[in-house]
């Protein structure tokens, strides 16, 4: 009997040390993740010191001029500029960093002595009196990303209360991966929390999603409707000095389901044309004329704009090639900001002397627009499409395991081409 008791308390004792041990252990790694926290704001300078990658092909995307005319036939890897457009291509600054360290920008007052300014519908007119401010501090950066020969950027909208869809994106089409020999790599894009929520909390939430996934870009502006502009003016210019490695882009919404083997199949289709540098293609949107209904979201007053709109792509998902998005962040700095980001996309595209590219693979409003359809629900659409919107994280997660399933038999396979 005594020996049991020693022996009870001989157990008692390693499972104190082992508890013990485990309790440590998790200490130590929540020391290392604060650690990673604290040093994000050196990230840039160690990953410069350390790969030496912030000045490659530095003086390539560094010039005063826009080059209106089309891309020219070149070896370069696909979607990046040759030298002779290089020499002609833009990049505002000469900046090596992310150089916007304070928010310093008032409002447009004179315009309030504007007649159609005072006219038009008052819930535009703070976008239109502070307009002007395109560029803020970054809050999240990972310039990272962008190390190495990166054959395709997964670019994703979200907003901070979206990290159930953000989770499900990463488990699925976003998923970081190098697929025979091309590297792919995902970032979300963020603003601040808007008005009138638990901003504090929120931001600590996102920081500390960040330091799992090391995923996110985050700017110091209110994340709302009218702002997802400033997300493709400040995305374009952090690709332009961060990213003169990489091939093509992949934007879009975190609702949507992208098929990456048949994006990655489209790509190296396209590797042998021509024109591949100049590459935007999406669910395209021809002769399209400003909202008048009051109650739309995109409604936009006739003093705003009063004519048709541009061809341009739905915003749920399109790919560029990364030296047309070079031009495009040359011109969007000269391009007065609309509310609309798909649209302000258009008018820089036609600034910029292109035109979107329809592919009937990308179905932004659905397989079918009408939402009861049951093509919208059926696997083998998604098996040979290209991006579908829109879907919850249930249903992209659910739908991903489907499509993916070895054992799904579908009859006939869409030409993506």
């Amino acid at each position: 009997m005594e020996y049991f008791f020693r022996r009870k308390r001989v157990l008692k004792t390693l499972l104190s040390l082992s508890l013990l041990f485990a309790t440590l252990v998790m200490i130590h790694k929540y020391k290392l993740v604060d650690e990673r926290a604290k040093d994000s704001s050196m990230l840039s300078v160690r990953t410069q010191e350390a790969l030496g990658w912030f000045q490659l092909e530095n003086d390539v995307y560094q010039s005063n001029t826009i080059l209106k005319g089309g891309l020219s036939n070149n070896n370069s890897p696909q979607g990046l500029p040759d030298s002779s457009e290089a020499a002609n291509l833009t990049a505002v600054s000469n900046a090596t960093a992310w150089d916007i360290k304070l928010v310093n920008c008032t409002e447009n007052s004179g315009l309030k002595k504007k007649d159609w300014f005072k006219r038009m519908d008052p819930r535009f007119h703070q976008f239109v009196l502070y307009r002007h401010c395109k560029y803020f501090p970054m809050l999240i950066n990972h310039p990272e990303k962008c190390s190495g020969d990166v054959h395709l950027l997964m670019v994703v909208k979200s907003v901070i209360e979206q990290h159930d869809r953000r989770e499900a994106v990463r488990k699925t089409w976003g998923k970081e991966q190098e697929i025979d020999g091309k590297k792919i790599r995902t970032l979300f894009l963020l603003g601040s929390p808007s008005a009138g929520k638990d901003s504090k909390n929120l931001q600590k939430l996102v920081e500390y999603e960040d330091r799992i996934y090391r995923d996110i870009l985050q700017w110091d502006f209110m994340d709302t409707f009218f702002n997802l502009t400033l997300k493709e003016v400040n995305f374009l210019k952090w690709f332009n000095i961060y990213c003169p490695r990489v091939q093509f882009i992949f934007k879009g919404d975190d609702d949507v389901f992208v098929n990456t083997n048949n994006v990655l199949e489209l790509l190296g289709f396209r590797k042998e044309d021509p024109k591949v540098g100049g590459l935007f293609v999406g669910d395209t949107i021809s002769k399209a004329v400003p909202i008048r209904n009051s109650q739309s979201k995109y409604f936009i007053p006739k003093e705003l704009y009063d004519k048709p709109y541009p061809p341009y792509v739905g915003g749920g998902g399109f790919l560029m090639a990364s030296g047309l998005a070079r031009k495009l962040f040359a011109v969007s700095d000269d391009t007065e900001l609309f509310p609309i980001d798909d649209v302000f996309l258009g008018m820089c595209l036609q600034k910029a002397g292109h035109a979107p590219e329809l592919h009937p693979g990308f179905k932004t409003f659905g397989i079918m627009k009408r939402k009861v359809s049951p093509m919208n629900n059926d696997p083998c659409f998604y098996r040979n499409l290209l991006v579908i919107h829109k879907l919850s994280p249930e249903e992209l997660l659910n739908m991903w395991k489907i499509v993916f399933n070895e054992h799904l038999i579908c009859s006939k396979r869409i030409i993506l081409h």
